[in-house]
């Protein structure tokens, strides 16, 4: 039996070299199809393992006062239309109250606002491209939001309450305007004000928050008299050291926050809260619509490439239609004949679906890199894409062997 299947492997590429162009072309139709499929699953991968990051980087013991709850629709403007109410912003009042009255030893609070985004930075000798986000900041907030300092220190209470001109830049601004220099206790202007660089971010990845490196932080306070704005909204987060309690603090602060805003036992939080566990389920949520709308897209042309890879087999069957004859004159029974076209199907199937793996792989990994998000192996997609050649190649390629086997030797001989 492996002799005969051999045998038909060595038939199948004399086939194949004998009808090179329809060979290409079929072979490219089922490339395609793989292609689509393994692309866009692979570039889906990489916005889970993104989003996972994105995760990670804000801490699974973290949670967090907002506006409004969803983060993926906040961006500076209201939710489509998801809330009946809008909610007033967190004011620096409440923020402040919040700090001062939420007492638990086994928390740490910090306060944090956006008042600029794509601001244009300046030091002695050049100035930055506009796209640095501006974040004032309490003493706090780089341990509560898992940030790391790469070289120098990070702000002391004392910066904060005396309205020290510090800042903390991310790696983004080192690289632009401090290329071949050490930026630490070089001075910086940002929006006509000096401040003296004290400390350097850890580089983060990006995740669906925006990129991490292009923030630089300055003292809370501060950042309200240089960035006057009438109702900013500020976000409260909540670091928790023991993930035990986690449950149990989100309720007390909750407890605490809708005292501050003045709310009725049975009125609903006008405020958002963003915990671990809501944020994961979120994310879980878009990957798998996400993962559903790539495997849909890969489907539907898969079934396309199979249904032009039967009509192409049928063809052949029709113009070989002699050599099927000349086959079973000389003592080719019907499995044989089937056993023929249909591994033909299958070796030019393989060779689409690796030529398409190769090539979505490459489409991931490029279209990853624009997006920038990180790229992975999609082990998954690969196996997935073999499990559907082996099913393409059944259902493409059976109805032509079938149709080939049932032909009169007599009448196939006679055929021109």
């Amino acid at each position: 039996m492996l002799k005969i299947i051999y045998e038909n492997i060595l038939i199948a590429f004399e086939a194949i070299k004998s009808q090179k162009i329809r060979a290409v072309i079929t072979l490219l139709i089922i490339a395609f199809g793989i292609m689509a499929l393994v692309g866009t699953l692979t570039v889906v991968k990489g916005i889970d393992n993104n989003f996972s990051a994105g995760l990670k980087s804000l801490g699974s013991n973290k949670f967090s006062f907002k506006r409004y709850e969803n983060i993926f629709i906040q961006k500076g403007r209201h939710p489509r239309n998801r809330h009946k109410t809008i909610n007033p912003p967190i004011s620096y009042r409440n923020a402040i109250h919040f700090k001062t009255n939420f007492k638990d030893a086994g928390t740490l609070v910090s306060i944090s606002f956006v008042p600029a985004v794509n601001i244009e930075v300046k030091n002695t000798e050049k100035k930055s491209d506009p796209k640095y986000t501006i974040v004032g900041v309490d003493e706090n907030y780089l341990a509560v939001n898992n940030y790391d300092i790469q070289e120098g220190r990070a702000f002391a209470a004392k910066d904060i309450k005396d309205n020290h001109h510090f800042a903390i830049i991310g790696k983004d601004l080192q690289t632009e305007l401090f290329k071949h220099t050490n930026p630490l206790q070089k001075q910086i202007i940002i929006n006509g004000n000096r401040f003296t660089v004290i400390g350097i971010l850890k580089s983060k990845q990006s995740t669906f928050s925006g990129s991490q490196n292009n923030r630089i932080l300055i003292p809370l306070n501060l950042a309200r008299s240089i960035f006057p704005n009438k109702n900013p909204n500020y976000t409260i987060d909540v670091a928790v050291k023991n993930k035990k309690n986690y449950r149990k603090i989100v309720a007390k602060a909750i407890a605490v926050m809708r005292n501050i805003r003045k709310l009725k036992p049975l009125q609903p939080n006008n405020f958002g809260v963003n915990t671990s566990d809501k944020l994961a389920a979120e994310l879980k949520k878009v990957s798998h619509s996400l993962t559903i709308f790539a495997f849909i897209i890969g489907l539907i042309t898969i079934l396309g490439s199979s249904i032009a890879l039967m009509n192409i087999m049928l063809v052949s069957v029709t113009e070989r239609t002699r050599e099927i004859g000349v086959r079973k004159a000389l003592g080719a029974n019907k499995i044989l004949i089937m056993l023929q076209f249909f591994i033909e199907t299958l070796v030019i199937t393989l060779l689409g679906g690796i030529v398409g793996i190769i090539f979505g792989l490459l489409i991931g990994f490029g279209v990853s890199n624009l997006m920038k998000v990180p790229f992975s192996m999609p082990w998954n997609a690969i196996e997935m894409a073999f499990l559907i050649i082996f099913i393409v190649a059944i259902i493409s390629g059976l109805y032509p062997a079938y149709k080939a086997a049932k032909l009169d030797p007599i009448q196939a001989l006679r055929y021109e």
